[in-house]
């Protein structure tokens, strides 16, 4: 088991907030960290927050069987739309672990999706995302903000959204399982 202090955020950690975190932007969320950078700040995507847009409401899409529901990846440009893949072909994505990618040739990927090329449980696409200042996101992490996986990453695309919280934290095993039966409202336990 990790313990959340020891672990360092890299690219393709998963950030586990705390049960009582009090932001609604980010409680009981899951975070993809895409980019890690202590000079420059870090940037990801929410996993588990969906929204009630279709892909077809922002791209030009006749592609019916093709309009996946978009998630909400963070408060910051939420007029701007991130994905992230199994799709280790498409140039320009960033390898985040072994099979998870991260943008690329976004040109390409609509050709691909036109053509049929893309099967819908093998891409996520996220309106806006979640942004942190240089040493902004360690000092959350040291404040007990954000539990960092690095060994969870591929769970993106095996489980659902409602339930990632909870079994990411769960399959943590120890003190982490106790966190993840924590109730949304201890008051009403």
């Amino acid at each position: 088991m990790e313990d959340k202090n020891s672990a360092k955020p890299q690219n393709g950690s998963l950030l586990i907030s705390e049960p009582f975190l009090g932001d609604p932007n980010f409680e009981r969320t899951v975070i993809l960290l895409c980019s890690h950078s202590d000079e420059e700040g870090s940037f990801g995507l929410v996993l588990n927050r969906p929204s009630n847009l279709k892909l077809s409401d922002v791209l030009d899409l006749d592609e019916e069987e093709f309009d996946v529901e978009l998630g909400v990846g963070g408060p910051v440009q939420y007029n701007t739309l991130h994905y992230v893949h199994r799709l280790p072909d498409l140039p320009q994505a960033v390898k985040l672990e072994e099979g998870l990618y991260w943008g690329g040739d976004f040109e390409l990927l609509r050709t691909m999706i036109k053509a049929g090329l893309i099967n819908t449980e093998d891409i996520k696409f996220f309106l806006g995302y979640s942004g942190w200042t240089s040493g902004q996101l360690q000092e959350e992490i040291d404040k007990n903000v954000w539990i960092v996986n690095n060994n969870a990453a591929n769970k993106l695309f095996k489980l659902g959204s409602d339930t990632l919280w909870r079994n990411v934290l769960r399959e943590m095993g120890g003190k982490f399982k106790v966190l993840s039966n924590y109730p949304v409202d201890p008051r009403l336990n």
